[in-house]
């Protein structure tokens, strides 16, 4: 039987989810003919190789920016560096550096076909691997650092542990762990072909699935784990959820979630084969597409929450940027836009490659820093912004771990509508005098309406408001708490706290530095209040100090973190 087929079989057989929530609408959508995957850079712009042959930036809305032209199409997603370099490769054997005008830096030429994605390494070098069955280390400047020869073509995408270690698959059944500097470590034999790309843990773990049906957890070590058997083959590439979950889609129809002890926690019978990598968002809920055209979203108990039915196929993952847009691809390269969104949940490897920005590395303590705050003002916003999601139908209790891995049931569906994943916008004050409305239950109550003069006395303050998140002059709090600040650009401050030394992200406002208050308070021994009258302010204490700073605000989204970001906790 074909893929197709087998995919075919799997969508009549499999009975359909019961979703709880109606789906999201698709805001956009434009045929722009995308082949591979879609990289989301940090501002929000898109990059993609065409089926036209050329590399595409585009805004956040599809709207492009420049195109490179290259010798032939190419599957990999392009990886955009800190320096806004893009790093994208082709079925022309060759690695394109471009800068982030579109303009040509370098290109290196290698020994075959490119199909997985290049993994970026700190230092600014790149791992790539082609059919032609050798992994190569180009320096940030494209020049060969050194070559291993693996002697079977590479369609995995290499991936690189916390201590540096590449972690790559290949088509003699084997994982390889490579050192640094080329040398290999060990390999690990499964029963069949490995296309998926292993995904990461922050202990050096590594999972990945084969068409030996099963998904394989190793140690760092090379010795296995665990290997949890499925209907048929594993070629997409797992996630690991913040909950440390690795879920990953077979051509059985299913989704499988599994703990690291190798058991598992619940299984989601989407109906048609799955080749494409989920991602997990912010609240926890893991979007996963399938290859009928239908993007699944389903909640923590593997319960389904809704689902997008395009009708046309979806080989390729997910990709969510920071600012809560979902895109994928359906077949014919027509790029699909869901704005309004969660962002993605923060951990080493919530999405394919680990970021939306596919690197490939596991993040370190800082960027998993910036990853907190960038994210936490993405929900925040989502929280402002969104009207609650109406409940569809509800479906009755089923047991939601599956008595057989390789025979899912149906996933588990509370009695009661479970809360809807995109929690309800605050009614806005329109008149001072106004009483504010009621808060919606998952949300604390908003600061009440205030009267001219209480206007009048918070007037001219300098904290701000901006993407849902309250931010407080730098300056000022340094001199009220007695923090020591250095190393202050557009982006980060470090601020020594307890004779440590940390990172903080800042944003400027009016030519000067302001910080997230969300960022103050996970500072160690830090707290922050609400203070409503006789004007709203913010009452922050570090240290055995505490200072009041007065908002000009007559409503404020909740001070406390969402209850997808606890507050000081980066999983």
């Amino acid at each position: 039987m074909t893929l197709a087929g087998i995919s075919a079989a799997s969508a009549q057989s499999a009975p359909s989810p019961v979703p709880q929530f109606t789906a999201p609408k698709v805001d956009i959508f434009k045929e722009l003919r995308v082949i591979s995957g879609v990289t989301v850079s940090g501002n929000g712009d898109l990059t993609f190789v065409g089926s036209d042959a050329k590399i595409h930036r585009t805004d956040a809305k599809g709207s492009e920016k420049w195109a490179f032209p290259v010798g032939d199409i190419g599957r990999a997603y392009p990886v955009v560096t800190p320096q806004g370099v893009t790093i994208a490769a082709s079925y022309d054997d060759t690695v394109y550096a471009l800068d982030p005008s579109g303009k040509l830096l370098w290109k290196q030429k290698l020994d075959g076909d490119i199909f997985a994605t290049p993994a970026l390494r700190i230092d600014g070098s790149v791992i790539v691997a082609t059919a032609g069955g050798t992994i190569h280390a180009l320096n940030a400047a494209g020049k060969p650092l050194w070559t291993y020869k693996v002697g079977a073509p590479v369609f995995s995408s290499p991936a690189i542990g916390p201590d540096g270690t590449i972690y790559f698959g290949a088509q003699n059944n084997r994982m390889h762990a490579l050192t640094p500097d080329g040398q290999l470590k060990w390999t690990y034999t499964a029963g069949s072909l490995v296309f998926s790309s292993p995904a990461v843990g922050p202990d050096g773990s590594v999972y990945f699935g084969s068409s030996d049906r099963r998904i394989h957890a190793v140690v760092p070590d090379g010795k296995p784990r665990w290997t949890l058997l499925t209907g048929l083959f594993v070629n997409a590439s797992p996630i690991i959820t913040s909950g440390g979950l690795v879920v990953v889609g077979s051509y059985d129809g299913s989704v499988y979630a599994v703990n690291t002890s190798g058991e598992t926690e619940w299984t989601y019978r989407a109906g048609a084969g799955i080749a494409g990598s989920a991602v997990e968002l912010s609240d926890g809920s893991v979007l996963v597409p399938d290859l009928s055209g239908t993007v699944h979203a389903i909640g923590k108990a593997g319960q389904a929450l809704w689902q997008i039915k395009t009708g046309k196929k979806i080989d390729t993952g997910l990709s969510v940027s920071d600012q809560g847009s979902l895109y994928f691809v359906t077949d014919g390269g027509g790029l699909n836009i869901v704005q309004k969104q969660r962002p993605l949940a923060v951990g080493p490897w919530t999405t394919f490659h680990g970021a939306p920005n596919p690197v490939g590395r596991v993040p370190t303590p800082v960027e998993l820093q910036a990853q907190t705050q960038a994210r936490r003002e993405a929900a925040s916003a989502v929280l402002a912004a969104l009207k609650p999601s109406t409940t569809a139908t509800t479906a009755p209790a089923q047991p939601a771990r599956p008595t057989q891995p390789s025979q899912p049931t149906q996933p588990a569906q509370p009695t009661q509508p479970a809360q809807p994943s995109q929690p309800a916008q605050p009614a806005p004050t329109t008149q001072p005098t106004q009483p504010a409305q009621p808060a919606q239950p998952s949300q604390p109550a908003p600061v009440p309406a205030l009267t001219p003069a209480q206007y009048a006395a918070a007037a001219g303050q300098k904290a701000r408001v901006a993407d849902g998140q309250l931010f407080l002059p730098l300056t000022e709090v340094a001199g009220a708490l007695r923090l020591d600040v250095g190393n202050v650009t557009v982006r980060t401050a470090t601020v020594r706290v307890q004779g440590q030394a940390l990172p903080i992200t800042v944003r400027t406002f009016d030519r000067a530095a302001f910080v997230p208050l969300a960022a103050l308070s996970d500072l160690p021994g830090a707290s922050a209040r609400l203070t409503r009258t006789p004007a709203p302010g913010v009452t922050l204490s570090l240290g055995g100090q505490t200072a009041l700073f007065p908002v000009n605000l007559t409503r404020l989204l909740s001070l406390q973190s969402g209850p997808e970001f606890a507050s000081g906790t980066v999983r």
